[in-house]
This record gives C-alpha cells, structure tokens and sequence, in this order.
C-alpha cells in the first residue's frame, strides 16, 4: 500500500474550537477514548461519514499531510480488515492540516465532499 499524500479528519467545529488557540488539535470525544486519532483516506470517507455522522452539521473536515505525521502515524485494521490511518503519541499540529472545509451529512448519511478531497 502505498501511502496516501492527505488523510482527513472530520471533527465538530466546537471540538475544534480550542485548537486554533493552542495551535494543537486533541481530537474527538471518540480518539481521547481510544487513545488515538481516527482518520480516513479520501476513498473511506464517505462511508464514515454515512456510518458515523448521519443527520449532523456542523461538522469540519480536515485534510491533513502524512509526511507530517512521521511514525506517529499507523495503518490499521478495521471494517472489514481495510487499513485505516490512525494517529498515536498526542494532538495533531495545525500546522499539519493542509485546509479545512464545512461539511455537513443527510439524515441517510450521504454528504458532498469537497473538491480538494483526494
């Protein structure tokens, strides 16, 4: 496998909001839990977003480098055994994130991704 240029991270902008002071995202609710941050490549994220984030705006999508994340980042099963990236070993620098979009998902879990996603 060869490893993607982007990952992205879908968070609430309220989670969010504590990082543009700190300089330092600490993720979801979810990644705190788990002790890692879960990311999706380009061609998981519709299907996360559908699994996970049905009926909810007020959402952000983050498009985050992986050459910024160094070993931190792992390649893990999950549904399915598809690899998915997650992040260990503490919060996210923004200066990692590429851009940041609003995104919001249907009821029925479908969304629209943004251009730059791929």
């Amino acid at each position: 496998m060869s490893t993607p240029e982007l990952i992205y991270k879908i968070t609430t902008a309220v989670a969010f909001t504590p990082a543009r002071v700190s300089g330092q995202f600490e993720g979801m609710p979810i990644d705190q839990k788990d002790g890692y941050m879960h990311f999706s490549t380009a061609g998981q994220l519709s299907e996360t977003l559908r699994l996970h984030f049905a009926g909810q705006s007020g959402l952000l999508l983050l498009a985050v480098r992986t050459a910024d994340l160094g070993a931190d980042l792992v390649w893990e099963p999950s549904r399915g055994g598809e690899l998915f990236p997650h992040l260990y070993g503490g919060p996210l620098n923004l200066s990692s994130i590429v851009w940041e979009e609003p995104i919001s998902v249907a009821d029925d879990g479908s969304s629209v991704l943004p251009a730059g996603v791929k």
